[in-house]
């Protein structure tokens, strides 16, 4: 994967993510893609027809898989966690659905998962994981092709339970501009690892996202969930299980953080690390906002979960962020409040 990065102050954060998609060559393989119209600021959702998931489907060949520019919101070192920021108080009572596994048995695990006997060791600096467990077959890439400037993009995504077993947990930035233009040929790979498909490939159906991010690129507002089709018949979550989802949840936990970096220490965004850390608070809107670890996964890590007490036995836990920003040595996802359980909501009922 080539990756390309973009640094900025922690005050043009909001900036750089309505940016994010613009700046880079469209590759050559992307020119002749079908375009998307922009939507209306009022919208918070786009349909995909069937012609055009088969489209998707066709569109992402091995070549193109491997030339999608791992797409990141870094910033510069200038900016630091202040430990002197409090957030405002919750305004709403917590909610949830727990993991599910696939159908017809446990996601595998291994004997490394097993016996991990460190499961709250601080990650500075993204590892590869290892270990197995329901994680390994929930967490993939996400690929998308942008109608502006015709440019292909990879991120990082999550299956999460749901009522209709199909939704993918990701960032706002890779599914959406801020003008409202929709993202095209949305497709998931659970499980990806070096150019494989283990559970095949799933196109989007619909996309969602919060409508405060229309207009408004803070970070806050840096969720979305994607609704996707079936692979042979079978839906997403009934193929490789789902990690639970958790909104208005007590912050300030000890997580862990999945996704797809996209520099060489990370394996040049074809394999899954992770990083750990107690999360601490940024900045943001009342009952929400911007919470971070001390640790920094590269481009093509955004949109990757963000879970809260993570089992290593099972490789489960409750997604309750998605990877989103980073400023200095601190990664950053969206607090999941009632505009995140919206779009939630809609693409999972």
């Amino acid at each position: 994967m080539s990756t390309r990065r973009r640094t900025a102050s922690l005050a043009t954060l909001g900036a750089l993510l309505g940016s994010l998609a613009l700046g880079a060559a469209p590759t050559a393989s992307a020119r002749s893609a079908p375009t998307a119209t922009a939507r209306s600021a009022s919208d918070s959702s786009a349909r995909v027809g069937a012609q055009q998931q088969r489209d998707a489907l066709k569109f992402w060949t091995p070549e193109r898989l491997a030339h999608a520019v791992d797409l990141d919101a870094t910033a510069s070192t200038t900016g630091r966690h202040d430990p002197a920021r409090t957030p405002e108080p919750r305004t709403a009572h917590p909610t949830s659905v727990p993991a599910a596994q696939p159908v017809g048995g446990p996601a595998r695990t291994t004997a490394a998962e097993k016996t991990d006997t460190s499961p709250r060791l601080a990650a500075s600096a993204p590892q590869r994981w290892t270990g197995g467990g329901l994680i390994s077959t929930t967490a993939g890439k996400v690929f998308f092709y942008n109608p502006k400037n015709g440019g292909t993009y990879a991120c990082s995504g999550d299956a999460v339970n749901s009522g209709n077993k199909s939704v993918v947990a990701t960032a706002g930035h890779c599914v959406v501009d801020t003008d409202g233009t929709a993202y095209t040929n949305w497709v998931f790979i659970p499980g990806y690892d070096h150019g494989n498909r283990p559970f095949g490939t799933f196109a989007a159906t619909s996309l969602h996202w919060e409508p405060q991010r229309i207009g408004d690129s803070d970070a806050a507002w840096d969720a979305a969930f994607v609704t996707v089709g079936t692979v042979n018949g079978r839906r997403l979550v009934d193929t490789v299980g789902g990690q639970g989802i958790g909104f208005d949840q007590a912050p300030g936990q000890y997580v862990r953080s999945f996704g797809y970096g996209g520099s060489a220490a990370e394996g040049g965004g074809e394999q899954m690390n992770w990083c750990a850390g107690t999360e601490v608070f940024q900045g943001g809107h009342a009952g929400g906002g911007v919470w971070g670890i001390d640790c920094v996964q590269t481009g093509g890590s955004s949109g990757g979960a963000f879970l809260a007490g993570f089992d290593t036995a099972s490789g489960g836990g409750m997604q309750i962020g998605n990877i989103s920003i980073s400023v200095g040595s601190y990664e950053y996802h969206p607090y999941y409040g009632k505009e995140a359980a919206g779009a939630y909501n809609a693409a999972g009922p």
